[in-house]
């Protein structure tokens, strides 16, 4: 069963950067679809971006368009989230997740996964 692992978060600045990564173990990632959610206190799940499998594209929600990048490391099975410019509203705990079934596509609704990570918090303050 296909098990996943964020890790990378912390206390960042305003203005900063972070690379969050998540690691898979259990099955081949490169083959998902990897979406990455995040939630603050007191707020529903949202979705940032995802990307598809087997060489699929990034898809991002505009709140943070320019600013996230998705992309992978098939070598370690890893799927990553670079934030730029972090602003004190990118504060939550951010997830990955994969969905049932491989395939190129992606989403960046969380109806669709089913496999989710632990979390990895990330919070900006001066």
């Amino acid at each position: 069963q296909l098990q996943l692992v964020e890790s990378g978060g912390g206390l960042v600045q305003p203005g900063g950067s972070l690379r969050l990564s998540c690691a898979a173990s259990g099955s081949t990632l490169d083959y998902y679809g990897i979406g990455w959610f995040r939630q603050a206190p007191g707020k529903e799940r949202e979705g940032v971006g995802c990307i598809g499998g087997s060489g699929g594209r990034a898809n991002y929600a505009d709140s943070v368009k320019g600013r996230f990048i998705i992309s992978r490391d098939n070598a370690k099975n890893t799927v990553y989230l670079q934030i730029h410019s972090l602003k004190p509203e990118d504060t939550a705990v951010y997830y990955c997740a994969a969905p049932l079934l491989t395939g190129r596509l992606c989403s960046i609704s969380k109806y669709e996964y089913a496999y989710w990570g632990q979390g990895t918090q990330v919070t900006v303050s001066s």
